[in-house]
């Protein structure tokens, strides 16, 4: 701590190069944790969906071909399946095309044993099984389009050439998909002309370890059926459609290492250039009997200084604009990209190692030189 106030001396005496390279080393670490906050929170995402005794029964062909409606007591008789929940996609918007966002509808009778853990409130669950025009709307949903319960609000069709008018009746919590929508579908069957066909099942097992032999008994059943199934976990399922955004993952990662090493070989050289300016004053303050650890400890604090502040200037302005402007897909259900905790300290670590290696080498030089020839050569 006595050598506090030599650092910060020594930091300040050249003030716009100070500025400079914080400035340099924040927008380095902002790209880095914008990139890579993208993959992170997609692997969070998979990662909580792991536990979920949910399985998401589709037809074989794809999850834009349909099912019929007849499969739902088939399915229910599966042995382990204690709930079944038929789902259909309505894809309304909400404003304007812009406005698009994850809008389904879903049998009523089991909404509360199939979503139990996304913290929807028990007289939410009784609304929405009584109300024809009722929904439930993720936390991400409501403030984005700044909505409260109890407002009815009116999405219009682009699949279906109807809106439908709707009622919230409760809020999803931060364990639902960010940006969602659910309504009954017994209100979209009866403006449709009851069709009788479904995008898929929302299928509860009742343990984690029977859902391999409930999605092979659900697939074998409809096996040469003219709508076959393939069943998948949900986090099979969530896994599939981030399947789609690997390739943009894998590139945001490298280009965010990238930025940082790049950035780290122009903190290294402004490091040389630093402590090349100052080699007779390393040796006088040696030659009055400063140690070489000590010098060296100076050198590495005040580059260390640097570093975190221009990490904590880039993750500052990154987690506000992430927070600020919506940045996401719909088409996943993801509306706004939060910074994770975990990218912060990833950032905040590359900031520390920016700021000590990049000064290392020629910290370490300068302080084991011979005090004769520094003085020397500054003569």
């Amino acid at each position: 701590m006595k050598f506090t106030m030599l650092i910060l001396k020594n930091l300040l005496r050249s003030k716009r190069r100070t500025l400079l390279t914080i400035f340099s080393i924040a927008v380095s670490l902002f790209i880095f944790s914008a990139l890579v906050s993208f993959p992170t929170l997609a692997r969070e995402i998979l990662a909580d969906r792991a536990s979920s005794l949910r399985i998401a029964v589709h037809n074989k062909a794809g999850v834009t071909y349909s099912m019929p409606e007849a499969y739902k007591q088939r399915i229910a008789s599966t042995p382990h399946v204690i709930g079944v929940v038929a789902e259909s996609w309505f894809g309304g918007i909400y404003h304007e095309v812009n406005d698009q966002f994850p809008n389904l509808a879903v049998d009523p009778e089991q909404v509360d044993i199939m979503w139990d853990d996304w913290g929807i409130s028990k007289q939410a669950f009784d609304d929405f099984k009584r109300l024809r025009t009722a929904c439930l709307v993720s936390a991400g949903t409501m403030k984005r389009f700044n909505l409260h319960v109890g407002q009815q609000i009116s999405l219009r069709g682009t699949v279906y050439p109807f809106n439908v008018t709707l009622n919230i009746v409760g809020v999803m919590n931060d364990k639902a998909p960010p940006n969602f929508l659910f309504f009954r579908r017994d209100y979209l069957e009866e403006a449709a002309g009851r069709p009788g066909f479904v995008s898929m099942y929302w299928v509860r097992a009742d343990k984690s370890e029977n859902i391999p032999q409930i999605i092979a008994t659900i697939d074998e059943q409809f096996a040469n059926s003219s709508a076959e199934t393939r069943s998948e976990s949900e986090a099979a399922f969530m896994g599939g459609f981030v399947q789609g955004y690997r390739a943009f993952f894998q590139l945001a990662e490298i280009l965010g290492l990238v930025v940082v090493l790049t950035i780290g070989l122009v903190a290294a050289n402004t490091a040389a250039m630093s402590i090349r300016e100052r080699r007779g004053e390393i040796a006088v303050m040696r030659s009055i009997g400063f140690r070489s650890g000590t010098i060296l400890g100076l050198l590495l604090g005040e580059s260390l200084i640097i570093g975190l502040a221009g990490g904590i200037l880039g993750c500052g302005a990154a987690f506000v604009i992430l927070k600020v402007f919506a940045v996401g897909s719909p088409a996943i259900g993801i509306s706004n990209i939060q910074m994770p905790p975990i990218v912060v300290v990833e950032a905040l670590i590359a900031a520390c190692l920016i700021g000590l290696l990049s000064a290392w080498f020629p910290a370490r030089s300068a302080a084991r030189q011979n005090i004769v020839d520094a003085l020397r050569l500054v003569a």
